[in-house]
C-alpha cells in the first residue's frame, strides 16, 4: 500500500491480481486436519468465534473494487459470516483420498471477487472421526507469512506462545553498511546469478486447464534438523526439503541419470522482516537453486544444493532482486519484459515454498490439529508445485498438479517420502 493512497492495492498484489484467468484462481490453500472427536464441529460455533476476531485483519470484510483505472480495497458492504466459514457438502468423503479429491476441487474454484478472498470450508466428519478445515486465502491478499498470521490470530484457539515473527532465507544483514552506489552495482550480478541461466526443457512445461489434483505426505522436523547437522557444512532445513524433494523427482521421473533433466527450482522468499509493522499484503522475492537430479548419492545431492543456497544467501540476492524489479517497474515496458524473463520455464522448472508455522501445538474449537498442509497452484508452463508448511514439529507438505497436464502426483508423494528415508538413513550411517 501506498501512504498517499491506503486503499489502493500495491504494486506487488495489484500485480499477482492480474494473473488470475480462466486456469488460474490466484489462492493458497492451507489444510487442517483435526483429531478425531465423537461428533462434528461445531459450524455456528466457530462462525462466532471467526468473526470475533476479524476486526483484528485489514481486509478481512473488504472486497477488491476493479472498476477504476487502479484495483481498490472497498468495504463487502453485503459482508455475512456464513459466505466464508461454511461446511462442505462433500458426498461419500470417509478416506484420505476422499479428502485430498475435496481439496482439490476446492483448489479448483476461483474464489467469488464481490466478496472478501478468503474462505474455511469444514470437510467430514471422514470415517476415523477426523475433520479438516481447507482455508482458502488470495495471494492478493495475503503471502505465505501473512496467511500464517491470518490463521494465528483469526482461526486457531487462543494459545500461550504466538507463531514466531522469523525472517526467512535471503534477509539482509548489513544493509546499514553498504553504500547506495555499492546497492546498484550490486543488482546485475544478481540478476546474473538468479537469471539467464537457461536450463533443459522442464518435463512440468506444458500446458494447463483449471483442474487441480493434490497429494501431502509429512517429515518430523527434528529429523530435517538432525540431517541438517550431520553435515560437514551445516545445511538448513530448507536445504533438507529442496534435497528431499530433488530425490522424489529423481525416481518420479524415472529416466537414466544421463537423460534426467536439469530442473531449477524457485525458492520464494518473503521479505516481510523489512518491516517492523509489516502489513498483511505480499512482500516476496525469489532464490533459483539447480536440483541435482542426475546425482544418485542422496548426501552429495545435500551438499551441493547447500553450497549453493548459502552462496546466495550471503550475496543476499532475494533482496537485490526484490529492489531491481520494483525499480524495473517504474519503466512498464522494461519491468513487464524482466517478468516474463524471471517466469520462464526455462528460468526455473518448479517452484518449492516453505513457511515456519505454530512452533507448538494449536486447536481449532477445543480440537487439536493434528496435521497442517500448505498447497499453491500450479502456473502456465510450471504445471507442478510444492509446498511445505511447520506446524508443532511436523512439516507438512503439499503436492498440486494440473492432472490433465501432469497426472499421479500422489506417486510422486510416495517417492518423496522414500527419498526422506533414504536421506535420513544415508545421514545416520557412520
Amino acid at each position: 500500500m501506498t501512504r498517499e493512497d491506503p486503499d489502493r492495492l500495491s504494486a506487488d498484489d495489484a500485480h499477482i491480481l492480474g494473473l488470475e484467468s480462466a486456469v488460474i484462481s490466484g489462492h493458497t490453500l492451507k489444510l487442517v486436519v483435526l483429531e478425531p472427536a465423537a461428533g462434528p464441529l461445531d459450524l455456528d460455533a466457530l462462525r462466532t468465534a471467526v468473526a470475533e476476531r476479524l476486526s483484528s485483519q485489514p481486509h478481512a470484510m473488504q472486497r477488491i473494487d476493479t472498476s477504476g483505472s487502479e484495483p481498490r480495497w472497498t468495504a463487502a458492504t453485503a459482508f455475512d459470516i456464513s459466505d466464508h466459514v461454511r461446511r462442505r457438502e462433500a458426498a461419500g468423503c470417509a478416506s484420505r483420498e476422499d479428502l485430498w479429491r475435496a481439496v482439490g476441487t476446492l483448489m479448483s474454484e476461483h474464489l467469488d471477487h464481490e466478496r472478501p478472498l478468503w474462505t474455511f470450508d469444514l470437510i467430514g466428519p471422514l470415517g476415523d472421526g477426523r475433520e479438516a478445515i481447507a482455508v482458502r486465502i488470495h495471494h492478493a491478499m495475503a503471502d505465505g507469512i501473512a496467511a500464517v498470521r491470518f490463521l494465528d490470530d483469526v482461526l486457531w484457539d487462543r494459545h500461550a506462545e504466538p507463531s514466531p515473527r522469523r525472517s526467512r532465507p535471503g534477509v539482509r544483514t548489513d544493509a546499514t553498511q553498504r553504500s547506495r552506489v555499492d546497492e546498484v552495482l550490486r543488482m546485475p550480478a544478481a540478476m546474473r546469478r538468479e537469471l539467464g541461466h537457461r536450463g533443459s526443457r522442464s518435463p512440468f512445461d506444458r500446458p494447463i486447464s483449471a483442474a487441480r489434483e493434490l497429494a501431502f505426505t509429512v517429515a518430523p522436523l527434528s529429523e530435517l534438523k538432525t540431517i541438517g547437522v550431520s553435515r560437514p557444512t551445516r545445511a538448513t532445513v530448507n536445504d533438507v526439503l529442496l534435497a528431499i524433494v530433488a530425490g522424489g523427482l529423481r525416481s518420479w521421473l524415472s529416466g537414466a541419470a544421463g537423460t534426467l533433466p536439469r530442473l531449477r527450482a524457485q525458492v520464494p522468499v518473503s521479505l516481510h522482516h523489512r518491516d517492523e509493522d509489516a502489513d498483511i499484503g505480499n512482500r516476496d522475492s525469489f532464490l533459483n537453486i539447480d536440483l541435482p537430479l542426475a546425482e544418485p548419492d542422496p548426501l552429495t545431492r545435500l551438499d551441493r544444493i547447500s553450497a549453493e543456497t548459502r552462496k546466495r544467501k550471503h550475496l543476499d540476492d532475494a533482496d537485490e532482486l526484490y529492489d531491481l524489479f520494483h525499480a524495473l517497474g517504474r519503466v512498464k515496458r522494461v519491468g513487464e519484459a524482466v517478468q516474463r524473463l524471471a517466469g520462464s520455464a526455462r528460468e526455473f522448472s518448479l517452484a518449492i515454498s516453505n513457511v515456519p508455522g505454530p512452533p507448538v501445538p494449536v486447536s481449532v474449537s477445543g480440537r487439536r490439529v493434528e496435521r497442517l498442509f500448505s498447497s499453491s497452484e500450479p502456473a502456465v508452463h510450471h504445471a507442478l508445485r510444492i509446498s511445505a508448511i511447520s506446524c508443532a514439529g511436523i512439516v507438512g507438505i503439499g503436492l498440486c498438479t494440473d492432472p490433465e497436464a501432469l497426472p499421479d502426483v500422489a506417486r510422486l508423494a510416495v517417492a518423496m517420502e522414500d527419498s526422506y528415508a533414504e536421506l535420513r538413513d544415508a545421514a545416520s550411517t557412520p
